[in-house]
C-alpha cells in the first residue's frame, strides 16, 4: 500500500539543506514503518494535483512559514480543500511543528478534521500504521450491504439506525428482506454438505434443521450481494420451530458479521470492529452486574465458533427449542464496545475476561468480564442492551477510528 507524502516548504529556507534532512527523516521513518507493516511504503510527492487519490496521504510540513502555502494549495487544488481528514507530518525541525499547529487550528476553525503526526521515529511510524489500518477498514466498509432479515425485534426500542448517516459516513446501505422470503428458502431444506464437517452432530441435538436456516441465509447473501446480516430470529421459533443461533455462529466464523434480533447497531459495531481487527465479535447481553467488584456477566446463544476453545449444543434459552451454542472462551484480554445507530456515540473499553460460568437461567454462552470502569456507563448512559466482546485489547485503535469519522 502506497502512502503519499506531500511536501510543504517555505521558500525562504535553504532548499538543499531541507532536501537532505527530508530524505534522511523519511528514510528512517519508512524503515520503521516497514518493520510494523511490511506492505506499506512512503512515497514523496511534490505535485498536489494527485492529492487524495491514493490509499492514504500525508502532508509533510517541513518548515515554518508554510501556513500561507497550505492555503494556496487549498485554492489551487479542490482535493486538498475537500479532503475529509488532513494528516500533518512534522519532524519538528525549522519551526515546522509551530506551523503545523497553526494549520490544524485553521482547519478546526473551519469545521474540518485533521491531526499532527509528531514524536520519535518509532512513535510516528506506529501512528501512521494505525492510520493505514483505519483507512483500510473504511475502504473495506464502503459499498458494503447489510441484509436486514425481518424488522428489528419489538423490544429493541433504543436500537435504531439512521440509514442516511450510515451511507454518508461509511458508505453502507441496507437491504430489507422479509421473513416470509427467508422461510421459503428454509423450506427448501438445503445447505452445503461440507459445513457438517465443521460440526459434531448429536442425536439429542440434531443440527440439520438449524443448517436449513444457515443454507437459506447463505443463498440470500448470494442473491442480494450482502456483506453482513441481522436476523429477526425469534419469529423462526413459531414459523419453523428452530432458531438462527447456529447459523449466525457459522456466518461469524466465516467472516460474515451476523447479529440476532434484528439489531442493526450491534451488527454495525461488529462490522467496524471486524474491518479494523480482522477478528469476530460476540454479541451478548449484560445479564448481571456487581458494582462492588466491577464484574459483569454477559450471555447469549450465538457465539462465533472461531472464538471458542470448545463448545457443545444446547437449546435456545428462552424457548427451550432448537440448537444454540454453549461455548468456552479463553480467559485474558478482551475489548467491550458498542456504537449507536446514528454514529454519534461509541463506548469502548479494554477489559479482562475472567471465566465461563454455566448457569441454567441464562443464555447458553456465558462469560464474566472484569470491567469496573463500565459500571457507571451501564447504570447511567448505556447504548442499548447488546454489546460486542472482542478478543484482545483494541480500544486505542477503535477510538482512533471513531475520531476519524
Amino acid at each position: 500500500m502506497q502512502i503519499n507524502v506531500y511536501l510543504l516548504t517555505s521558500s525562504i529556507h535553504n532548499k538543499t539543506a531541507i532536501e537532505k534532512t527530508t530524505r534522511e527523516y523519511l528514510t528512517q521513518l519508512n524503515a520503521a514503518l516497514l518493520s510494523i507493516q511490511s506492505k506499506v511504503q512512503l512515497v514523496m510527492q511534490n505535485d498536489f494535483s494527485t492529492f487524495d487519490t491514493e490509499f492514504l496521504d500525508l502532508i509533510f510540513v517541513r518548515t515554518g512559514g508554510t501556513e500561507g502555502v497550505f492555503r494556496q494549495m487549498e485554492k489551487e487544488y479542490p482535493s486538498v480543500r475537500d479532503a475529509g481528514n488532513i494528516h500533518l507530518l512534522t519532524s519538528g525541525e525549522n519551526n515546522s511543528l509551530a506551523a503545523s499547529v497553526e494549520i490544524l487550528s485553521y482547519l478546526n476553525q473551519n469545521n474540518r478534521k485533521g491531526g499532527i503526526l509528531h514524536g520519535s521515529i518509532s512513535y510516528v511510524a506506529k501512528q501512521i500504521a494505525r492510520l493505514a489500518q483505519i483507512t483500510h477498514a473504511k475502504q473495506q466498509l464502503r459499498g458494503q450491504r447489510i441484509g436486514v432479515l425481518g424488522e428489528p425485534s419489538d423490544w429493541l426500542i433504543a436500537s435504531r439506525v439512521d440509514e442516511v448517516i450510515l451511507q454518508q459516513k461509511l458508505g453502507i446501505t441496507l437491504e430489507r428482506i422479509s421473513i416470509s422470503e427467508l422461510v421459503q428458502e428454509i423450506e427448501q431444506h438445503n445447505y452445503p454438505k461440507e459445513v457438517e464437517e465443521r460440526l459434531h452432530a448429536t442425536d439429542k441435538y440434531p443440527v440439520q434443521g438449524a443448517l436449513h436456516i444457515y443454507g437459506a441465509i447463505r443463498r440470500l447473501i448470494s442473491k442480494y450481494r450482502l456483506n453482513a446480516i441481522t436476523l429477526r430470529c425469534f419469529d423462526l421459533l413459531s414459523l419453523v420451530h428452530n432458531t438462527g443461533c447456529l447459523a449466525l455462529a457459522l456466518l461469524n466464523e466465516e467472516g460474515i458479521p451476523a447479529s440476532c434480533e434484528g439489531d442493526i447497531p450491534a451488527l454495525l459495531t461488529m462490522m467496524i470492529s471486524n474491518a479494523l481487527t480482522g477478528v469476530s465479535g460476540f454479541q451478548a447481553n449484560p445479564s448481571r452486574i456487581d458494582p462492588e467488584t466491577g464484574k459483569i456477566v454477559f450471555a447469549h446463544c450465538t457465539i462465533p465458533l472461531n472464538m471458542v476453545t470448545s463448545y457443545r449444543y444446547n437449546t435456545h434459552f428462552e424457548s427451550g427449542i432448537g440448537v444454540a451454542i454453549q461455548g468456552e472462551l479463553p480467559e485474558g484480554k478482551a475489548t467491550l464496545l458498542k456504537m449507536d445507530g446514528n454514529l454519534t456515540r461509541c463506548f469502548v473499553q479494554d477489559v479482562m475476561l475472567c471465566n465461563n460460568p454455566h448457569e441454567e437461567q441464562l443464555c447458553r454462552t456465558q462469560i464474566v468480564v472484569d470491567a469496573p470502569e463500565a459500571i457507571d456507563y451501564f447504570f447511567h448512559h448505556p447504548i442499548g442492551n447488546h454489546h460486542i466482546i472482542l478478543p484482545g485489547h483494541h480500544t486505542e485503535l477503535i477510538n482512533a477510528f471513531w475520531k476519524s469519522l
